[in-house]
């Protein structure tokens, strides 16, 4: 099963060759850290460097970085954006009203924040965070703790904004969908709901429905109705998890079995929320006992993956990659990971 999951999450061959590649693959990519978001991008990759992947979302517009998924930002391909955003948008509404009112703002308010948001963005084009905090402060809005954020979360999930290029300093800007990706298309639920399905199972499967409810945020009762639709397109393992069938032939043809089961990955590090951490109800096949480890107060660190499991978290304190084995490593995987290192480095471009 490890295998073909990661196999699936592209970290066997690391083919793709470009960066909207990746995320055609894995569907969304987890988005709250930058750096990690980048590095998901390098760990299935070859060759490619982090300004590709603005590159992509500033000049090609093939990708851009939204509240979809369980209310989390994440990146996805700007043509998957709107049907995601119409599946994901209505599961925020209780949790954004919720957090409005945490933070003192009324409906009212919180309404007219979206207001000038929306008219800052029309009259002046992209704007970065700490520019929209200006325009909001003057027209009295209130943008103390995480009023700001939860006024972008709601005019995100309302969709008005998403995050687009990169400007001067390496912040994402946010800009109209309008502007940015044109009207809105009509988006038939069902299909959706069958595009999400295979789409998850391609990049995660094997998988259980209540794994892709559990990532997409979505009830498992939708899960199963998209793959009712998607039925044709699907297999059962034979224990209860869905994969999708191997494609055969340009013509896409489905065979009648899945492949045999491929080879671990090779040594590899991961940046922070990575995919391979976020994809299914419960990750002990990949940390195991190491969970608490991994995650702090919510952040997923960096992890180094050999032979399918992760071994150690790692970070780049003065630019340089230091590892924090949980056992003693051998000299053979310390010097794979050495070298990984130094492709994060390039990647980076430090």
């Amino acid at each position: 099963m490890a295998a073909r999951r990661l196999r699936a999450q592209g970290l066997t061959d690391r083919g793709a060759p470009r960066v909207v590649d990746v995320v055609e693959r894995l569907l969304a990519v987890q988005a709250q850290d930058g750096r990690g978001m980048r590095l998901a991008v390098r760990s299935r990759t070859d060759g490619l460097h982090a300004s590709d992947v603005d590159d992509a979302l500033s000049v090609d517009r093939s990708i851009v970085v939204t509240w979809l998924n369980r209310g989390t930002l994440h990146l996805v391909r700007s043509q998957d954006y709107w049907w995601l955003h119409a599946l994901t948008a209505p599961r925020m509404a209780a949790q954004i009203r919720r957090r409005l009112a945490q933070e003192g703002l009324t409906a009212a308010e919180a309404d007219h924040g979206v207001t000038v948001v929306e008219r800052a963005l029309a009259g002046e084009g992209p704007l970065v965070r700490a520019r929209l905090k200006e325009r909001l402060d003057a027209a009295g809005v209130r943008t103390e703790r995480q009023a700001l954020v939860y006024i972008m979360v709601l005019a995100s999930s309302r969709g008005l904004v998403v995050r687009g290029p990169v400007v001067d300093g390496g912040e994402q800007a946010f800009v109209l969908v309008r502007d940015w990706l044109g009207g809105p298309p009509a988006v038939d639920r069902d299909t959706a709901l069958a595009e999400l399905v295979g789409r998850y199972l391609a990049g995660h499967g094997p998988a259980t429905p209540a794994d892709t409810a559990r990532w997409a945020g979505l009830p498992v009762g939708d899960i199963r109705r998209g793959l009712t639709a998607a039925g044709d397109h699907l297999i059962d393992l034979g224990n209860s998890l869905i994969d999708l069938r191997e494609r055969s032939g340009p013509a896409g043809r489905l065979s009648a079995a899945p492949a045999p089961a491929p080879a671990l990955p090779a040594p590899r590090l991961l940046g922070s929320f990575d995919p391979v951490l976020h994809g299914w109800v419960s990750r002990d096949w990949i940390v195991g006992g190491h969970q608490s480890v991994v995650t702090t107060n919510g952040i997923f660190r960096p992890i180094a993956l050999v032979d399918g499991k992760a071994v150690a978290t790692w970070a780049m304190p003065g630019g340089t990659v230091e590892l924090t084995p949980f056992a003693p490593l051998s000299d053979e995987v310390t010097a794979s990971l050495r070298a990984d290192a130094a492709d994060v480095r390039r990647f980076l471009g430090r």
